[in-house]
């Protein structure tokens, strides 16, 4: 598979986010609640079941930590960029708001850049050779969407998960789950980063929002459930 494959899946990937958030702006965030909640669901269960058959029934399955710790991959990769739509990164901001009014500002402004450049490097470093950088020998330098690839057309599969023997046999499956599958998450959640912090860069140009973290807001939440938590 050429990396032109995967960037073209990503940008529209991207496109039916910012289409569908202006048409169902309520789905939208309904549908990445429910991904998170699901992955963290997930998670719980078989860590759960795993402790049950292990201590209980001196069993288990050998593939669980692998597995888990991959949808912990998942749920961080994919609440990186909602974390930025809700304004939920803590950060502290009790400096820039010493600053003037356009100075704030402005700074606001570069931080959700440079949370867009760091994205969008590790999503897709080719774009360097423009600064004089060679990248084009190292598959490792060209970024997250390089190294899927690369995974892809090796079909190398991961140390302990395997497919059910069922599907083996109906699909002609390798033994072990692909590598790339594991690794999917990884451009997607860099680029809905990217994503988000192009949105929340332009949110604060147009004066809509005043970062792209959660700093005195968080302090608020916090003061606001104080009763809350001492009843």
């Amino acid at each position: 598979m050429a990396i032109v494959v995967p960037a073209l899946l990503l940008a529209l990937l991207v496109a039916l986010f910012f289409f569908a958030e202006r048409r169902w702006p309520a789905r939208v965030d309904r549908f990445e609640e429910n991904v998170l909640a699901s992955l963290l669901a997930i998670i719980t269960f078989v860590s759960f079941t795993q402790v049950i058959a292990r201590y209980g029934f001196n069993t288990g399955w050998s593939g669980a930590l692998e597995f888990t710790r991959i949808l912990f991959a998942w749920m961080i990769l994919f609440g990186m960029g909602f974390g930025i739509k809700r304004s939920i990164h803590l950060g502290v901001d009790a400096f820039v708001r010493l600053l003037p009014a356009g100075i704030f500002r402005w700074v606001a402004v570069f931080g959700a850049f440079a949370t867009f450049l760091y994205a969008f490097l590790l999503l897709y470093a080719a774009w360097l050779v423009l600064l004089g950088i060679d990248v084009s020998t190292n598959w490792r330098q060209t970024g997250a969407i390089g190294y899927w690839t690369f995974m892809y057309n090796l079909g190398t599969g991961l140390d302990d998960l395997r497919y059910p023997e069922l599907l083996q046999n109906l699909f002609g499956l390798q033994e072990r789950v692909h590598r790339w599958i594991a690794y999917l998450m990884l451009p997607i959640g860099l680029a809905l980063l990217a994503f988000r912090a192009f949105e929340a860069m332009i949110a604060i140009l147009r004066g809509e929002r005043e970062l792209v973290i959660a700093g005195h807001e968080a302090e608020e939440l916090v003061s606001e459930h104080k009763d809350a938590l001492k009843d």
